[in-house]
This record gives C-alpha cells, structure tokens and sequence, in this order.
C-alpha cells in the first residue's frame, strides 16, 4: 500500500492570515469503493465562526487521517486513488439546511482558475480564494460534482455519525440551486479537509483526537460538543481547527502521515486520543504511552515551539484489564507526561463518576443507555472545565 509522503516544499496550510473558518471535523476515516466509475454531487451545510462578507480557500489532502474500525477498508496514511472535480460552488444555503441553496448565490470554487481539477493520489492542493456575502444565522453551502477515473478505491470522506446536515444526488448536479434529486446523506461526509477565511488570529489552536473530539453522538446541527463550545467561548479571534475522527487512536497519529501532518500546522495542539487504543485497538499501556510520546515528540521536532496540551484519556465505561490499561496511562499522563507536553487537563474529573466507580461515565453524560460518548450536557461540562482551567493557567 502506497502511504502518505511529506514533500519538504509542502505550503503550510494555515498559510498567511488564513485560519479554519469552522468547527466541524473535516478529517477522514473512510474511502470510496465502488466496482465502477461513476459521477456523483455532494451538497453541505455549516456554520462560519463568522458570517458577513468572507474570503475563502479551500485545502485538500488526498488521503485517510485515521483507521476505520480494524481496518478492513480503510487504514490510516491510505492514499485516495485518482478522481475529477468536475465542479465546485458556495453559495449562501440560507437558514434551514434543507437541501437547496438562496437563489443567485451560488459561486464557483477554481483551482489555478479552472472550474475542474484532477486530483492525483495523496496529493494536497488548495482552491484559489472565493469571496462571498452571508448574513448572520444563514448557512455556507458547499457542492461539489466528483467523477471517479476507475472502480475500485478513490475518494476520502468521513463516514461517522453525521454533525452537519449533507444531501447528495446521482449525475453532474454541482449547477443547480434547487433540492431536486438531492437526498439527505446519511454517514457520508464528502468535504474539503480545510476551509479556510481570511482572518488574521492570535493563534492556530489543532484539535487532534477520536470521535468525541469530533463530537459523535450529539446532536446535528447543534454545535454542543466540547470543542465547538470551547471555540465559541475563546472566540474567533483564536483560529481553531478540529480534526478529531471516529475511531481515530494514537497509533495512526504516530505513524506521521497525513493525520499528523494535520495537526502540525498549529501553533497550539490538544490532543485527546486513547480510547481507541485501549479499546479496538487492544493496546497495552506501555504501547499508548509510547504512541502519545511519539506523537509530541513529531510535533515539537516539527516546531519546537509548538504548545502540547495532552487530555487524559476520556473516560468509556471500561472494564477489566482495559480499566487497568486506561488507569495505568491516566496515571502516568498526570504525573509523568511525555517529554513536550506544556500542560495536562484531566478531563477524566469531568466526566467520571466518584471512585470507586471513577471509570463510569456519569449517567447524565451518556449519549444513550449503552452509548458511553459523551453527549452535549457533557459537552458544556468539559467546556466549562477547561475553559475555567486553561484561563486561570494562562493569566
């Protein structure tokens, strides 16, 4: 399998006075498999950290971030196979996502003044800049018309838990404003890796972690989980791009491919991995610990003066020799850090409950019954927390 190289002239992503215009998770963790080539249109709606009048780019990495559950079809690094943009647009999506977009207000997206570009495997690009006018409480629609060059694996997206209303439909459907055709997605996030907007931030914060990172199990639309929530409370003065994914864990980070290579490009990064590790990925200990240490270590060695903050590993509801595993390196995290690590947030105070059953998620917390992510109660919870913690840190 061909894996995610990093070319010594890369641009850096949050280039200039560009930072990530929002919160929604745009890693990936699955790719396209299909027994022909075909042309489909992916239509999305999100909220801007700010609306009115805002100058965008669009960045795309060409690869998977993360591993999809044992890896059966997708591995982390995983390059995307060769496809076509046949074409893209903005457009103001108004203030319900309901598939259409406001009449008039769509704008193409070019790439080296093209409308169409044929993307390589592994290859990373960005779209020349687009301006566009959006009033307050409306969203940004992107739609994209993608063609596929042949069967078999081609393009990343991720296929978690949808946080974001997406509709696609069969055909070259990119042109048009109305819903016809269109279907409301459902587990399928076809999306650039990086929207950026011209602002000019104190600092690039990089969100790097697994499903409750990206917010899995929350409610659509709502914007509730911790790290949208954290970013609204720091404000958008502060540049913060999530890339947390569903089933993401440290090792695929500490392999340094294009997950990593993500989360570099800040000047500040949190990261919050382990639980995955611990749990499908059956790692012991000394194995997570030796991962979260690779990873700062690639990090700092990138930019020595890059800031690691490390979470604890998020509480799951574990049991046995995983309990003890998630003990062990919850432990040695508070106490002994990897070297690089400028500060540590026990996010296990947030949501555990009191000992001896501190390895439980508080039930108010839960997303179901049987579900241990964290829900948008515990969403605000960690928010406050850190929030409360990181400012009293930091004055």
């Amino acid at each position: 399998m061909d894996t995610y190289s990093i070319q010594q002239n890369d641009e850096c992503i949050m280039r200039g006075d560009y930072t990530s215009a929002t919160v929604v998770s745009t890693a990936t963790n699955y790719i396209m498999d299909k027994g022909n080539v075909f042309t489909h249109t992916y239509r999305s709606y999100i909220q801007l950290r700010e609306n009115g009048s805002v100058n965008l780019k669009f960045w795309h990495s060409n690869a998977i971030d993360s591993t999809w559950d044992m890896g059966q079809v997708a591995v982390g690094s995983q390059l995307g196979g060769e496809w076509l943009i046949e074409a893209a647009f903005v457009a103001d999506g108004g203030k319900t996502p309901d598939g259409k977009v406001v009449e008039g207000s769509q704008i193409p997206v070019t790439f080296a003044g093209k409308d169409s570009k044929k993307v390589t495997p592994g290859e990373k690009f960005y779209s020349d800049e687009v301006s566009i006018h959006l009033p307050e409480g409306h969203y940004l629609s992107f739609t994209w018309t993608i063609t596929t060059c042949s069967p078999g694996k081609t393009y990343p997206y991720n296929v978690e838990q949808m946080l974001v209303t997406a509709y696609d439909a069969p055909g070259n459907l990119a042109h048009q404003e109305s819903a016809t055709s269109f279907t409301e997605s459902e587990n399928m996030l076809v999306f650039p890796s990086y929207i950026g907007y011209k602002k000019d931030v104190g600092e690039h914060i990089v969100f790097l972690g697994d499903s409750i990172t990206q917010g899995v199990r929350t409610t659509k639309d709502a914007y509730e989980y911790w790290v949208a929530r954290i970013a609204a409370e720091m404000g958008s003065n502060v540049g913060v791009w999530n890339i947390g994914s569903g089933w993401g864990r440290a090792y695929d980070t500490a392999t340094d491919g294009s997950w990593l290579y993500k989360a570099k490009q800040g000047n500040k990064v949190i990261i919050a991995l382990g639980v995955n590790d611990i749990d499908i990925g059956k790692r012991s200990a000394e194995q997570l610990l030796t991962d979260l240490t690779t990873i700062v270590s690639k990090i700092k060695e990138n930019s020595p003066s890059t800031e690691v903050i490390l979470f604890t590993v998020p509480t799951f509801n574990f049991g046995g020799e995983q309990e003890n595993v998630w003990r062990k390196v919850n432990h040695t995290i508070l106490t002994h850090p990897p070297v690089g690590v400028s500060r540590v947030f026990d996010v296990t105070h947030v949501l555990s409950q009191a000992a001896p059953n501190d390895h439980l998620l508080k039930p108010e917390y839960m997303s179901s019954v049987y579900d241990p992510h964290p829900n948008g109660l515990a969403g605000k919870a960690i928010s406050d927390a850190f929030m409360s913690w990181y400012l009293r840190d930091t004055e």
